[in-house]
């Protein structure tokens, strides 16, 4: 095979000379690397090394040796930060080059991934008032020192951009003013009906819980319902996705964000390095905290591919998952971006079919999200139980919310985004600990819609129930927090999003916290009601409250067992059926979580309960 020299530029056929001569890449494999850079507009020297065929240093060396020019080691070099800093940092991560430092005779080191031409040394000579030297450097190298030169902006910004540009949108400050005022009101007007009256108070508040609960499960059953009678998920075929040319495929941007993983980072590559997209197009970024040496370490040592790019987080507050994210979104090259957790087996073709539902649904829609199912479903009885709540959420719940075109609560992994569309919605709220669920809603009240995808990825599902709980109370004060959030200004919500919406938003954002709230009040009452004498029973509450909780009891939990029933159908796991007589127990540790949660949001707000992963025994 002889090269192509039209697709050659004059730089690129300087080094491709060096690199047949020194054996470091043959013929075919340059050509391939061509190709890719024709369609992604990328530089000959970039595909060489997302494709796997040069070692980056290597190439580094020879494109030193092509440009005429020595390396700069951005890991360890020296920079002035007053003169880095005076200028944009999205601006060198664009461009590709940032000033290091100045040297005693003034002339500015300047470090660049980009051939220097005459042209562009001038303007920059006349925009830094100096001489400049050149010196090579990669493009994830300068990445990598611009966030560590910017730490403390980048940290701010990721923390706080959404906040400064609309506060009321900001999970930041937990209760505003109005609600600080009608939460004393309402405990005022308590404690005096408490002294009072306190038999019609209790009466109330059985009959107000027992409402509360009834209604968020009966409009999870109808919305489920719904879901069942119409597969409204976007179906795409593997016929659809083998008929993709990759050469129209746009640029994807993976994020990881990891915290002390290192047990299951070497799962983590293999499992994302199964992605079939072609690896011009693909980056995987890793976020890890500044402080996290043991997963950076780990990752190191599984030697992942080269368009996998480790990314340190900047130290900040609150430390969250979504204050991460943005790190990455600041970053992030992709046309699309998915969010994976660490141990996550998302399907191969599920970004190509991410792309197709994008192509189907047009600008308005933002985000496609993916089932997600677990891998150790069998493990033991909470795991059978967290697979049969998913399996309902996700292939009923979610189609029927989809169906109804009602705001969808998005998942903490695997939901794929417009890259652009995401950074017009300011990002994810770092002190929301369900960023997710924010995002939906939020991206619901501007327009835009949230669809769901015929793809699965697996996860791992909890196999210990502290750890169980851990999560699910972080996962509840999330809702509380974007409950608090939204409700600030109802009126204007209702505006956005109409009646029908607000009212879904309500039932299913803040009636699932209010509904795990109720669940120990209320067993706890239907067993005092079952011991104690019925005559005491007349005495102590009207007849009409105890219908209401004998009803909310028996029809409620009917409810969830039957949808938790439901689950299997869809997937075929029919063995896990009679596992749904455990809901009512299975709730009793939801109610658990809901209180610790309802503790932190006073106490915490901003505190991310770490969930622990890498615990089953069993494997993806």
């Amino acid at each position: 095979m002889t090269l192509d020299p039209t697709r050659l530029t004059t730089g690129d056929a300087d080094y491709t000379d060096l690199l047949l001569a020194s054996g470091v890449a043959t013929e075919p494999q340059i050509e391939e690397a061509l190709l890719a850079a024709a369609r992604t507009g990328s530089g000959l020297d970039e595909m060489l090394v997302q494709l796997g065929v040069v070692d980056a240093r290597d190439l580094q060396r020879l494109v030193a040796r092509s440009w005429g020019l020595d390396i700069v080691d951005t890991e360890t070099a020296r920079f002035d930060v007053e003169l880095v800093r005076s200028g944009s940092g999205q601006r060198y991560i664009a461009e590709d080059w940032m000033p290091v430092h100045r040297r005693r005779d003034g002339t500015v080191v300047v470090a660049s991934a980009r051939r220097p031409s005459p042209d562009w040394q001038a303007d920059l000579e006349r925009e830094l008032g100096a001489p400049v030297e050149f010196r090579v450097a990669s493009t994830w190298g300068i990445k990598n020192a611009t966030i560590r030169v910017f730490d403390e902006i980048v940290a701010d910004s990721a923390a706080n951009d959404l906040y400064r540009a609309n506060p009321a949108l900001s999970a930041r400050v937990v209760f505003s003013r109005g609600q600080k005022a009608g939460g004393v009101v309402l405990a005022l007007v308590g404690l005096v009906t408490g002294v009072l009256w306190p038999a019609a108070l209790a009466s109330t508040l059985i009959a107000v819980v027992s409402v509360v609960f009834l209604l968020g499960t009966g409009f999870k059953f109808v919305v489920a319902m719904r879901g069942a009678r119409f597969d409204v998920v976007e179906r795409i075929s593997d016929a659809e996705v083998a008929a993709v040319d990759d050469a129209d495929l746009p640029r994807y941007t993976v994020l990881v964000p990891v915290f002390r993983e290192a047990n299951i980072v070497a799962q983590l590559i293999d499992n994302l390095g199964g992605l079939d997209y072609p690896l011009e197009k693909l980056e995987v970024l890793i976020l890890i905290e500044e402080e996290d040496d043991a997963t950076r370490d780990a990752i190191a040592a599984a030697d992942p591919p080269a368009h996998f790019h480790v990314v340190t987080v900047p130290k900040g507050h609150p430390q969250t998952k979504p204050r991460a994210c943005n790190v990455g979104l600041y970053l992030a090259s992709g046309d699309f971006l998915v969010i994976y957790d660490a141990e996550d087996t998302p399907d191969p073709d599920q970004l190509k079919k991410a792309v197709i539902a994008f192509e189907r649904g047009g600008e308005r829609t933002v985000c496609v999200q993916a089932a997600l199912n677990y891998f150790n479903a069998t493990e033991n009885a909470l795991t059978r139980m967290f697979t049969l709540e998913y399996s309902y959420w996700f292939d009923y719940m979610l189609a029927g919310l989809d169906h109804a075109d009602l705001p969808i609560p998005l998942g903490g992994t695997s939901n794929h985004f417009r890259t652009e569309a995401l950074i017009g919605l300011g990002g994810w709220d770092p002190y929301n600990v369900t960023e997710d669920a924010d995002l939906g809603i939020r991206a619901s009240a501007l327009g835009y819609r949230v669809g769901v995808i015929n793809s699965t990825t697996m996860e791992e599902a909890n196999t210990s129930i502290p750890n169980f709980v851990r999560q699910r109370s972080r996962w509840i004060k999330g809702y509380m927090q974007t409950t608090l959030v939204h409700a600030r200004r109802p009126l204007q919500l209702i505006r956005q999003i109409g009646v029908v919406r607000f009212a879904s938003f309500a039932l299913l954002i803040g009636g699932t916290p209010a509904t795990f709230l109720g669940v120990l009040p209320s067993y706890l009452g239907t067993i005092v009601a079952l011991l104690l004498p019925s005559a005491w029973l007349s005495a102590l509450f009207p007849a009409w409250v105890l219908w209401i909780c004998l009803f909310n009891f028996v029809i409620g939990n009917g409810i969830m067992v039957y949808l938790s029933m439901m689950g299997p159908y869809k997937r075929g796991t029919f063995h896990l059926i009679h596992w749904a007589l455990l809901n009512p127990v299975y709730w009793i540790l939801h109610s658990v979580a809901a209180y610790k949660a309802l503790a932190q949001l006073l106490t915490r707000p901003h505190y991310w309960e770490k969930t622990e992963h890498g615990l089953t025994a069993h494997t993806s």
